[in-house]
């Protein structure tokens, strides 16, 4: 039976190219910084988001702590959406870890914050309040369907964090989803971050890991930040060499993950019992409302996957696709029509 997963863009698997890069892979220990693979990973990611250093780490959410641990010490506080992956799906790891407190703001439907909360959340120089240090941003935003933050909301946030002398960390994991859907350069959408992390195995298909960038002090601390957590590997070169290839070769092709994506909300939105604005679709994921009286969303997802057509059940009556690499256009026609028969 065909099988279309749309469950995650974590499904993703290596291309032939990535594998073989692997296989070929010049390496050394990346904790005495003689791995010249990841040495060469780090360097291109750091020129791709403009920033003068890069640290490869084994995944997102180490990304964002190591970034975390870096920015803040014990007892200060970031400010951050509620519905931000690093507070939302990351185990409280800023404050389990590093005694970090966050301070939650309403995320908007496109995810971003409000400027006069951001401003509202900053504590006054009080014996009574922890110390703000940070803001963070998610871009794009996995919880409010895949939106990009677009670079003049970046500009305002960066003006309200000069203003009050704090950081900015991004957590872009689908970073390049994001400068993809709005045409700009990565570098131009990350200027006004001090730090940001991206995944290397989502959208752009390499097995393990993400990048995080930023200045080299910052990365000096963050790489300590790495070491703590178990985070300092050998010869990594094996699977950075897979991200090399991903950031050559992956990223442009990203449009068409999008146009898939608005392809499939637009097909949704024509059957009966689902509701989802199509217009709202600008990158790789798609969440739609089920609104049956005959079938829950467990239901309908379980037969979906019965069909060979896996999605994702993220709530009360919500269900949520994503399209990735290994997902074609044909792809999207098979997964509606399974859909239809069972809808209909």
């Amino acid at each position: 039976m065909k099988v279309v997963d749309l469950r995650s863009d974590t499904m993703t698997r290596p291309t032939s190219a990535m594998s073989q890069a692997m296989a070929e892979a010049e390496v050394g220990d990346d904790v005495f910084g003689e791995d010249p693979t990841v040495n060469a990973l780090e360097k291109m990611a750091a020129d791709r988001m403009g920033k003068e250093a890069a640290l490869f780490v084994a995944s997102g959410t180490m990304g964002n702590l190591v970034s975390l641990l870096a920015h803040c010490g014990r007892g200060e506080e970031i400010i951050l959406g509620s519905f931000a992956h690093t507070f939302y799906f990351e185990q409280g790891g800023s404050a389990a870890v590093g005694g970090i407190h966050p301070r939650t703001l309403p995320n908007q439907p496109d995810g971003k914050l409000n400027l006069s909360d951001i401003e509202g959340a900053i504590r006054a120089d009080n014996v009574h309040f922890p110390r703000t240090r940070l803001i963070v941003l998610e871009n794009t935003h996995n919880l409010c369907g895949g939106y990009p933050l677009d670079t003049d909301y970046m500009k305002a946030v960066g003006d309200v964090a000069r203003r009050h002398g704090l950081k900015i960390h991004v957590d872009g994991a689908r970073f390049f989803n994001a400068a993809v859907a709005l045409d700009v350069p990565a570098a131009q959408l990350a200027a006004e971050a001090d730090s940001v992390s991206f995944c290397l195995s989502k959208g752009l298909a390499a097995p393990v890991g993400s990048v995080v960038c930023g200045s080299h002090d910052f990365i000096s601390e963050a790489r300590r930040a790495r070491k703590i957590l178990g985070g300092g590997m050998r010869q990594a070169g094996v699977l950075a060499a897979a991200g090399i290839v991903a950031l050559n070769e992956m990223v442009d092709r990203l449009a068409d993950d999008h146009a898939n994506a608005r392809k499939l909300a637009e097909g949704l939105a024509e059957m009966p019992g689902v509701s989802i604005d199509p217009t709202r679709i600008h990158t790789n994921i798609v969440y739609f409302e089920v609104k049956r009286k005959d079938m829950t969303v467990e239901e309908l997802v379980k037969r979906l996957d019965d069909n060979g057509a896996r999605m994702l059940p993220v709530g009360p009556g919500r269900i949520r696709a994503v399209t990735h690499y290994h997902i074609s256009s044909d792809d999207i026609d098979y997964v509606l029509g399974v859909a239809a028969k069972i809808l209909n």
